[in-house]
């Protein structure tokens, strides 16, 4: 009851004071916008990482490449290998590796690619050699017709699927299905090891496939919709002339497993290949993740130093108005003593009047705040560039935090005031003027 009497009687003294509440309240508004319009735009940055994960098949996956230099110690020395990764590995990692749920083999060409139409449309574009479980791994939607298959796998069949940009590009809005194009790679070129390649190779594939839209990755710059995917083997037989796989993509059961899965596919190379697990590299998608993270709390931890100031700030405004108000309202705390209120009911009167303040101030914050998230979303968009569309995330977890923040600055700052309130003696409170 004393409560509700307290809450009534507190939002009265607000209310009459309107202007004076609202400038009181500036320090809780402001610390809590700000709080929250930097948390919508942190978390939004996160929520576009974490969709260009998914766009390269999540971020249960680890990716293992042969490099041309690996690392010794403190230094990078030159990769003197012979060993190089086979189609029967994959089978080996799959077989034995209970951690990994699936492992794509990979032929990548990121450029110097020339696909021809038949109507002479042509497009400068990358391929890709995969295996039929690609489309699954990646989670990627095919828009028309089909994707490699394993009989295309074992019968190297000269089939291919496009992207929706050069699809587009290639054969504009008209279906490709079942149209023949030529796919040159052009000479005077570096492999994936260094070695110069003057071959140029010329073959003709039958399309049975267009991919839905996926996008450009952030991480690496590619333009996942201006590829060409090819069957691994046919790859291996018209291109590259060996069986050599140039990198593992391996996607393990759950993203906790993937220390373990690590190990276990290291441990599968080692009994396949003359004991040597550090002629490829392994590239971890959490390793992006983490340093996300730490940026992110980087900048929760400065953030919430400013908003900590600003809500200091607005804490003593409001203990200095409710001792301004305890001056000027020491007859009305007099009366309320005179008619049978007790102590306790004086103090928790104008503790709520501080605590209503905040809780207020909170709330016009959040709502300040989710407005600012979204204007500085459009203008990150403009300044950097790289996204269409910059989310602006606000969790209900942040709402909560402010205003229960707001409610214990109210009451830490409030609590001086009140007392003070509480132990006017009545007979010297009548006699103020």
């Amino acid at each position: 009851m004393r409560i509700f009497e307290g809450l009534s009687v507190g939002i009265s003294a607000i209310r009459s004071n309107k202007l004076r509440s609202l400038l009181t309240m500036l320090g809780i508004i402001i610390g809590v916008a700000a709080v929250l319009a930097m948390i919508a735009i942190g978390d939004g940055a996160k929520a576009i990482v974490l969709q260009d994960a998914q766009k390269l098949g999540g971020v249960n996956q680890f990716t293992m490449y042969r490099s041309r230099h690996k690392r010794v110690g403190n230094r990078w020395v030159r990769n003197r290998s012979n060993e190089y990764f086979k189609f029967e590995d994959v089978l080996a990692i799959e077989a034995e590796c209970p951690s990994v749920k699936v492992v794509v083999p990979r032929i990548p060409e990121w450029g110097g690619v020339l696909v021809q139409a038949s109507d002479g449309s042509e497009s400068r574009t990358g391929y890709n050699g995969v295996n039929y479980t690609f489309a699954d791994a990646m989670d990627w939607a095919i828009e028309q017709g089909r994707f490699i298959s394993e009989e295309d796998i074992v019968n190297e069949t000269k089939v291919c699927v496009l992207g929706q940009e050069v699809a587009t590009t290639l054969f504009g809005n008209a279906s490709p299905l079942g149209q023949e194009i030529k796919i040159g790679r052009g000479g005077d070129r570096r492999d994936r090891w260094g070695r110069r390649d003057h071959t140029r190779i010329t073959e003709r594939f039958t399309v049975v496939g267009t991919m839905a839209h996926r996008g450009q990755s952030l991480r690496f710059g590619w333009n996942l919709d201006d590829m060409v995917f090819m069957p691994l083997t046919t790859t291996q037989k018209r291109f590259t002339g060996n069986d050599q796989v140039a990198m593992l993509s391996v996607h393990a059961n759950t993203v906790e497993e993937i220390p373990k899965a690590i190990e276990e596919v290291k441990t599968v190379m080692r009994k396949r290949h003359k004991g040597e697990d550090d002629f490829f590299m392994v590239r971890d998608m959490r390793e992006g993740m983490a340093q996300l993270e730490r940026i992110g709390n980087v900048i929760k931890i400065a953030l919430g130093s400013i908003a900590g100031f600003s809500l200091l700030v607005g804490g003593i405004g409001i203990m200095n108005m409710m001792l301004v108000a305890v001056t000027e309202r020491t007859r009305e705390i007099g009366l309320r003593k005179a008619v049978g209120a007790k102590r306790v009911d004086i103090l928790v009167q104008f503790l709520i009047e501080a605590v209503a303040m905040c809780a207020v101030g909170g709330v016009i914050g959040i709502g300040v705040g989710m407005l600012a998230g979204e204007g500085m979303a459009l203008l990150a968009v403009k300044i950097v560039q790289i996204v269409p569309e910059w989310p602006s995330v606000i969790s209900t977890q942040w709402i909560l935090i402010s205003v229960s923040f707001s409610a214990i600055i109210g009451i830490s700052f409030g609590l001086y005031p009140a007392i003070k309130a509480s132990a006017l003696s009545p007979i010297e409170a009548l006699r103020t003027d």
